[in-house]
């Protein structure tokens, strides 16, 4: 199995672990609330029939246990009033500072009852006028609200959780793919010195036995081509010297090479400004990116087209953007055009702009990026560099 598919494979089993966990949690959580509620209206009812006991006793009546039940209750919230909303008495409510008492205590008595949380009780068995009516207004305690909070706070701490487990494994995953990178990129390098040195030596040997050969020449510059390619391979994974350089025959030389080796039905032009545009770049690993812009773009039109490279100074620095005339590329694919692995093509890695990301952004300290697509029309490709 491909690592992408297991990072896939472990981060839907976190996920759907993750859900299961906040659905129980939650399930028992609401559990406990509906019982612990129902258990605070059980006591409130015990505790107004107290109440009840304590006004309207008399000379005869044991306070005793009637005391002790009004007194025991020290966390739910009560409001008694009489017929006429008047406040007879309440317990465990703290006005806020700079607020009246009797106010607050009123508005906490208002809240209860709408909340439908609220009590009638006829204090004489015949049923009595309105005098004779009291209402027991209640709420939650404290308690009970932080068992109703509790869950969301728990599920805070496993969404974080879960980020912080996704996060590692991203960042595990983004490794692994830059050791990749690293062992083929210098093992190409490697692969690629033995037979470069060798043509170095055909070379010499014919230069001294057919020294007016015109081929042999040209052959010189495959030769230097290979070992420029080598050493871009050679430089991926470790920190690239880099040089303040003029871009403007960088960006020359590139277009010069493309040139060659592109279909005649393919034109590639600069547009460079008038003067110097300095800045620090590793000039091999840089053609490279220009190079591998090119020939996506070159790609995207098997018809023929053109290409233009348009080198200019902005406030930030400088900028160099690649336009083509080719198939485009669909909005919602701009930023996934940079990932390893994405092609558009039948036949292809999918490395390319991923390569040329990597080389601006972590080399160079630049930015790339799709500044503009149709379909059917073209794309342009911005680089960004201070």
């Amino acid at each position: 199995m491909l690592w992408t598919d297991r990072y896939r494979t472990i981060n839907t089993v976190i996920v759907i672990a993750a859900l299961i966990t906040a659905a129980a949690s939650l399930v028992v959580s609401h559990l406990l609330t509906r019982d612990l509620a129902r258990e605070e209206v059980r006591k409130v009812e015990v505790w107004a029939e107290a109440m009840r006991s304590l006004i309207a006793a008399d000379e005869n009546t044991d306070l005793n246990l009637v005391l002790k039940v009004v007194n025991s209750n020290t966390t739910i919230p009560i409001v008694v009033l009489d017929g006429q909303n008047e406040i007879l008495a309440s317990r465990n409510i703290k006005p806020s500072l700079g607020t009246d008492s009797l106010t607050f205590i009123r508005e906490q008595a208002r809240e209860m009852r709408q909340s439908g949380h609220a009590m009638q009780m006829n204090l004489s068995q015949a049923g009595g006028g309105e005098a004779d009516t009291i209402y027991i207004c209640y709420g939650e305690s404290s308690l009970l609200k932080r068992l109703a909070v509790y869950p969301y706070v728990q599920l805070g701490v496993a969404a974080l959780f879960l980020l912080l487990v996704v996060f590692a494994l991203s960042a595990f995953k983004r490794a692994e793919q830059n050791r990749v990178w690293v062992g083929l990129s210098r093992e190409t390098a490697h692969q690629l010195g033995t037979p470069i040195s060798s043509l170095m030596a055909w070379s010499e040997v014919l230069k001294e036995s057919h020294p007016d050969d015109p081929l042999l020449p040209e052959m010189d510059k495959d030769i230097g081509r290979l070992q420029l390619i080598a050493e871009r391979f050679s430089k991926i994974g470790s920190e690239p010297e880099l040089h303040v350089a003029d871009l403007r025959p960088l960006v020359q030389r590139a277009v010069d090479y493309m040139a060659r080796r592109t279909p005649h039905n393919v034109t590639i032009t600069a547009r460079t400004a008038a003067h110097p545009l300095p800045v620090r770049v590793n000039e091999p690993l840089f053609e490279w990116v220009i190079e591998n812009l090119c020939k996506n773009a070159v790609d995207a039109m098997p018809q023929g087209g053109s290409i233009t490279l348009t080198l200019s100074a902005v406030s930030t620095g400088t900028l160099l953007e690649v336009t083509d005339t080719g198939k485009g590329i669909p909005k919602k694919h701009f930023k996934s055009v940079f990932k390893p692995g994405f092609t558009t093509k039948k036949r292809g890695w999918g490395l390319g702009l991923s390569l040329a990301k990597r080389i601006v952004e972590k080399y160079h300290n630049g930015h790339i990026y799709v500044k503009s697509s149709e379909v059917g029309k073209g794309t342009t490709f911005a680089i960004e560099m201070s």
